[in-house]
Order: C-alpha cells, then structure tokens, then sequence
C-alpha cells in the first residue's frame, strides 16, 4: 500500500493544465457499438467502456457547513445474458448519526441496437427503490431497463455526503474489465488527506494542478490541488476460493483527512497518535466503561467458579458462562449497544456487550485481561500507519495466564475455550489495557483444522461393502461438524442430511460423542453400507478408494492471482482404509503411490495402497501447513491440487479368481 499526503503529490507532479474531463451522456460511437470482449477479456460477459468520477469539497451555504459532492458516470457494454446481472444497480450510502448520504440527478440508460437504429430506453424513476441495509447503510438500487445481448447502459449520479473525514473512494478495478477509468479529486488547500494506493495495477497517468479559489468560506478565497488519476486497460479482479475483502487488494484510491487549517490561521490534526485513542477508549461510556464493570459479577462469581481453583480453570469457567448466557443479537461492533448488565439481564447483545462483559468478568477474578478490537476478513485490513478506529468492526478478549495469552470470542457458543472464530483471524489486532499502552497483537489460529478418517470394513461376496466409518474431528473441523449439528436441530436429523448427500452409501447406525464438549474431539461412528460392485460375474471389477472428501473440482482456476491464498488456519486431512477381501477377490492394479509436498514445507499430499494378508489398505493425507501462501506460491498451489484430481480418478482394479 503506497501512503502520501495531497501537500506531497503537488510537489511530485507537474502544474498543469487540465487534460481530464467527463464524457457526453449517451453519445454513443461506432467502436462502442463494435467493441468485442476480446480486446481486453475474451471470458468477460461485460466491460466498462470508459468511467468517470470527480469528488469536491462544497459549502452548503444554508447550514454553514462543508460536504462531500461526487459525481460519477459510467458506461459499460453488456456482451451476453451472462452480463445482465451488471445491469443491476446498487449504490450504498452512509448513514451517520444525524445525517446521511443523499443521491441526486440519478438519470439511467440503456441503449440498443435495433434494426440498424440506436434506440434508447430511459430509465422510469418509479423504479428506483431505496432499502436499508442496516443502521449504518442503506441501499439506492435500480435495474437497467431493455437489456439484450450487446446493450449499452450507462448512468450517472451525484451523491452528497456529509462527512468530509474519509474523502470519496475511487475503485479503478471491479469484478469486470474496464478500458478507461478516470477519477479527479479537487482537495482545498485547508484540508490534507493521507491517501493510499492499493492494488496491484499501476496509474497509466497523474497530474496534479492548482485551481484557483475553488471554495469561499467566510468571505476567504481558497484554492484546491486538482488531482487526476487514470488507469486504463484494468483487468477484472476476479474472485477465488481462500481470500479476504476483495477490497484488500482491488487497485483502489484511499483519502482519509489528516488535519486542516482553521480560519484563524491555527492547525487542527484529526489523525491521532495510538496515545489519544487509548485514552478516548478507555474513557468511553462504551467501551473502556463496560470493562471496568467488575460490580456486574461480583455476587454472581462464587456461582459462576464452582469448584474452580486455578487460574486457567477460573477463565474457562467464566468463558463458558458468558457464552451461555448472553445470546448474539447479530450485530457486530467494538462498543457495547446498550450496557454489559443490561445484556446479562436480557441474555441478549452485540459482539461488544458480549466480550466486553467476558473481560469484566476476567477482570473480576483478577485475572489479567484484556481486550483487543480487530477488523473481521470481510471487513478487509486495518491501517498499520496511523490510527483509523473505522477500520475495526469487532472486538474479543485476551486472557493471559503464566506464559501464555488466549484469545476468547463468546459470541459463538460453540467455540472451545482459545479458538477465535475464523473470521477473526485477519491479520494484527490491536490490543486495549486499561492501565498500559496499546499494542499490535498477530491474530493466529491457535489450532489447525484436523480431520481423520478409519474404515474398517468387509467386501462380502454379494459386492457390498460394510464396515465402521469412524470420524475424529479437531479445532475448525470440530466446529464446522458442530454447528452444522446444532443447524440440522438433533444429531437424527444431521445423520440424515449426511446420508442424503452420500448417494450410494446407506448409514445404517449411528453415535456420536462430544457434541458439547468442546475441549474434546469430536468422535463420529457410523455403521455404514454400500454397493462395489455392479456386476458379480464380470472378471473384474473397479472401485475408487476416494470416496471420502474426494477432491473434483480445483479451487485455482486462474492464469495469474495478483493477491494471497488464505486458508486462516493451517490443515490435515488423514483417512486410512483397511478393507478385508472375500477369498476369490485379488487386487490386479492399483492407483501409484504418491508423494508430492509444497517448498518450505508448505504442506504435502500422500496415498499408498497396499496389501496385507487378506485385505487392501489404503492410506492417504492432505496436509497445509501454512494458513497464508503468497500470490508467488499460486501456481504451485494449482498444480498441486491438479495432480491431486488427477491421482484420485484412479481406481483400484479386483479379479475374481474362482
């Protein structure tokens, strides 16, 4: 990510005039109409032709106040019916405390050719709709009108916003290809933005000049620094298995106001040094308030310990108290809705009022806790710079007993004690004390996503295979087989969904152990059934030892991935197989051994198959040892997974010999 401020650009580029501008509305030219998807994507169903946006800081002179006015434009050709969903409109506004977005001059068309004549459809305003996401965006939506195989749409709005502190993003790269995307921010001189490039697509060109009192305030002339930013050519960001926020690593265009000149001639800075946050936390009615509610649980703690006497022991039994009893209301965010005593006594409250009330309850029991805010996976990244508390949507606990520190989400009631949720795990975390500065904290995954498969079974005469499925399952494994467990509302049910999805082979009995202990592993077995063999009296007969997780579908499509693979956490997958023959059965081939591993013990891939006195076993292993692979390891990754498919069509070949 590339950082400098609007006063540094003007130092680094030219004053210019300007060679920038829009483009007249639905002027349409022959190479719009003629334009093909090979010239830049020959997979694209759709491409934006050319864009254009300019951002500005206003004066409302009725209010007094100063506001964000965007204006944007754009034009996109549609090749194919797989390229109408691009006709489908959404755009979010902010909705602040006491004010919102608000858009203006919406106007929308799609044009067409018919007959060799251009005809034009207007979009009906009627169908515009408006919807409110959450408390905190609501939703302009709209549907081009008339679309057909190589449409013409284009619109064009302005948007008013309020809040002048992050000035309006440009996002040059989307989820389809663009030839032109053009952008021009108009900064006043009083005002100076951190602004950051990320991405990994370069700017075909900039120019910055100066405009000359482009804003009155106060009967005060101010002039602004014009800044024009043009990629062209932009390939789509397409989007992967094993990813964060897409806008993480979208080529993308970031302000955020640093500081600004009052009229008096004096400096206001409005970035923050970790110092000033700390203290703004700790004394929030909302946030460092909450963790110091130690009263909140103090007659409740002899019942809340139990028989607890150890430190580690006291914060399990406190962990699963909190999780027990307040419930997630689905709202997520680092301060507390309402207050931790009222979520205890409604048994109901948002991921702050939740682990806000854990570290209290920590606290309570003198123990050493903490708490750390965060930005979830899909939230995208946080600034490692300079202090962006919007940047953090999400807040846990960190208790640290001995030498050891563990990081603790109740909002999940299913999570054992230590492991953060997946969606946690996003990079570094910044850990708030009460009594000590802030610090950045790496969000790891304490334990790895660990499976393992035995089968012991009999292939009996009649060409059935049966036997005993046993199942052991760890940390997010264990996790993900237990929410579904408690989503399918009874362990019948869930065992009835599993079988339904495994079309020739019949579970035929059934226990589970350790649904709710979840400290254990969680123990499957399964009586199971199912047919191998088609025909009895052919010579030979085929049966592919895949059957369990087989891999048929390679999650790494791409030429090319310009941005990490991230699994969160490292995994295992282990299944062994021993398969007892009838006596007129021989194994006459088998799939080839395979050995194959990832640089720098990235992870490996093992299957053997092999013969022991009567029966055939079957070993085999997927290992990752890395949660994150860096975009130069992709390749790699493909293949490996590739060579993997391949191995697994094989079958293993069984003669009759009587």
């Amino acid at each position: 990510m590339k950082l400098f401020s609007t006063a540094l650009l003007l130092s680094f580029f030219s004053i210019s005039h300007s060679y920038a501008q829009d483009f007249e509305y639905a002027r349409i030219t022959g190479s719009d109409i003629e334009l093909k998807n090979t010239q830049l994507d020959s997979n694209a169903n759709a491409m934006v032709i050319r864009e254009f946006g300019t951002t500005a800081v206003q004066l409302d002179n009725a209010t007094g106040k100063t506001y964000i006015d965007f204006e944007y434009h754009v034009r996109i050709k549609i090749f194919n019916k797989e390229g109408f969903n691009h006709g489908n409109i959404v755009i979010p506004l902010r909705i602040y405390r006491d004010d919102e977005d608000e858009i203006k001059e919406l106007k929308a068309t799609t044009i067409n050719i018919v007959n060799g004549q251009l005809v034009k459809t207007e979009l009906d305003k009627k169908q515009v709709f408006n919807e409110k996401k959450n408390k905190y965006v609501s939703l302009t939506k709209f549907t081009m009108p008339n679309l057909m195989d190589g449409s013409i749409i284009e619109y064009s709005y302005r948007l008013h916003s309020p809040y002048i502190f992050n000035f309006k993003t440009w996002e040059f790269q989307s989820d389809i290809p663009k030839l032109h995307s053009e952008y021009i921010a108009n900064i006043p001189a009083i005002y100076n933005y951190n602004v950051s490039l990320r991405g990994a697509q370069k700017l075909t060109k900039q120019n910055a000049e100066i405009k000359k009192e482009c804003l009155m305030i106060a009967g005060n002339k101010i002039d602004c620094s014009k800044m024009t930013y043009i990629m062209k050519d932009v390939p789509a960001l397409i989007e992967e298995d094993y990813m964060t926020a897409p806008s993480n690593f979208r080529s993308a265009i970031y302000y955020e106001l640093s500081d600004y000149v009052m009229l008096n001639g004096g400096k206001k800075s409005i970035t923050k040094t970790w110092k000033d946050v700390d203290y703004e936390l700790n004394s929030d009615k909302s946030f460092g308030t909450q963790m110091k509610r130690k009263d909140v649980f103090k007659e409740l703690m002899p019942q809340i310990l139990g028989k607890a006497s150890d430190d580690l022991s006291k914060a399990k039994a406190i962990y699963n108290y909190i999780r027990k009893n307040i419930k997630m209301n689905g709202f997520i965010g680092i301060y507390s809705e309402n207050n931790i005593k009222t979520a205890l006594e409604k048994h109901s409250g948002n991921t702050g009022d939740i682990n806000l009330a854990l570290i209290a309850a920590l606290s309570a029991t003198d123990l050493d806790a903490e708490a750390v805010i965060l930005s979830t996976r899909a939230n995208g990244v946080v600034n490692n710079l300079y202090p962006v508390i919007s940047d953090f949507n999400y807040v846990v606990a960190k208790v640290n007993i001995g030498d050891k520190s563990y990081l603790l989400d109740a909002t999940e009631p299913l999570l054992p004690f230590g492991l953060l949720p997946l969606h946690c795990i996003n990079g570094n975390g910044r850990v708030i004390n009460l009594k000590k500065p802030s610090y950045w904290y790496d969000l790891k995954a304490s334990q790895k996503e660990s499976t393992k498969y035995v089968l012991n079974a009999e292939l009996t005469a009649d060409g059935k295979l049966k036997g005993k499925l046993t199942t052991y399952s760890l940390g997010y494994a264990a996790l993900k087989k237990r929410q579904r467990i408690v989503a399918a509302n009874s362990v019948d049910e869930y065992v009835e969904k599993l079988d339904e999805q495994m079309p020739g082979i019949s579970i035929l009995k059934h226990s589970i152990e350790n649904v709710d202990s979840l400290d254990n592993t969680l123990v499957e077995d399964y009586e199971i059934e199912m047919k191998v063999f088609d025909n009895l009296n052919a010579d030979q007969s085929y049966f592919n030892p895949f059957f369990i997780n087989r891999i048929t579908k390679n999650p790494f499509n791409l030429n090319e991935r310009t941005y990490p693979v991230d699994m969160g956490a490292a995994s295992e997958e282990r299944i062994t197989m021993i398969i007892k023959l009838p006596a007129n059965i021989s194994v006459i081939d088998k799939p080839k051994d395979m050995s194959m591993a990832l640089t720098e013990n990235g992870g490996k891939y093992l299957a053997s198959t092999s013969m022991q006195d009567e029966s055939f076993v079957f070993n085999e292993m997927l290992q990752f040892n890395k949660p994150i692979y860096e975009s130069e390891d992709y390749l790699s990754l493909k293949e490996f997974y590739s060579r993997i498919i391949q191995s697994q069509k094989t079958d293993i070949v069984f003669k009759k010999t009587k």
